[in-house]
């Protein structure tokens, strides 16, 4: 079975970028992506008519921003579009559906912004997201979108120089410890220990063409799951959004 997750930096613009010619040829069993920036009647026809999928879109009450949303072939039934905090969920910002063997949860957190102006809220995020995962501590799980964290330095192209800023402050990367501390697994991690491997650049200073990226997309599955997982690894080359999709394998 394979997963993709994806964050397309809006799907309208994103479609015309050949959206659907990649759903096409990597036919993934579930499809994931996050930053929609659309409501369900916004999105485009030739997306929802792709043959064999079912659709779980959970839009931000903001017009043109956030969202989530979830395509899957695997018969799948929608658990919550809901976190229980109120402004993490009218932002669109969570899809969970329970699968027969996992629970499946699609993610986009708050970035931060630049000047950590929303840092407060984004750990908030993050300490809900954690107190919902213990909850479900005997069921097997796997989280994937967009964390808007690196974790470790091999996860960027300048740690040093990104050592106080959002997104890889001490903060920030305690709550993905956090996470791995609830038994998760960060799989990509799993078949790969190497550095300059990541999923997201700035678009200034042509920082994809200089490959001065971030690795802030995952997936992370339930440490008991780990022998389900064959493959998990980024499709750096693909276009269409200032994040590359990831890709989890799993049996």
């Amino acid at each position: 079975m394979k997963l993709i997750s994806w964050n397309v930096n809006g799907i309208r613009a994103n479609y015309k970028k050949g959206f659907v010619d990649f759903i096409k040829k990597e036919k993934p069993d579930i499809f994931c992506c996050q930053e929609i920036k659309a409501d369900v009647d916004q999105i485009p026809e030739e997306i929802l008519n792709i043959k064999g999928y079912k659709f779980f879109i959970n839009p931000a009450k903001k017009k043109g921003y956030s969202g989530t949303m979830v395509m899957t072939k695997k018969e799948a039934s929608l658990d919550s579009f809901s976190l229980g905090f109120k402004k993490f969920d009218e932002e669109g910002r969570v899809v969970r559906l329970d699968f027969d063997n996992f629970v499946f949860m699609n993610f986009y957190i708050p970035q931060g912004g630049r000047k950590k102006e929303n840092l407060s809220y984004k750990l908030e995020s993050y300490k809900r997201i954690l107190k919902y995962l213990v909850k479900l501590k005997d069921k097997n799980i796997i989280l994937t979108g967009d964390f808007n964290i690196a974790h470790d330095e091999i996860d960027l192209a300048r740690p040093k120089e990104n050592k106080n800023n959002i997104m890889f402050t001490k903060e920030e990367r305690s709550m993905i410890d956090k996470i791995l501390s609830l038994d998760f697994i960060d799989t990509f991690r799993v078949f790969n220990k190497e550095g300059g491997n990541y999923t997201w650049w700035p678009y200034f200073a042509n920082a994809r063409q200089r490959d001065l990226g971030w690795r802030i997309d995952y997936f992370f599955a339930s440490k008991k799951f780990i022998k389900n997982i064959k493959k998990s690894y980024i499709l750096k080359k693909v276009q269409g959004s200032d994040h590359a999709p990831i890709v989890m394998e799993i049996k």
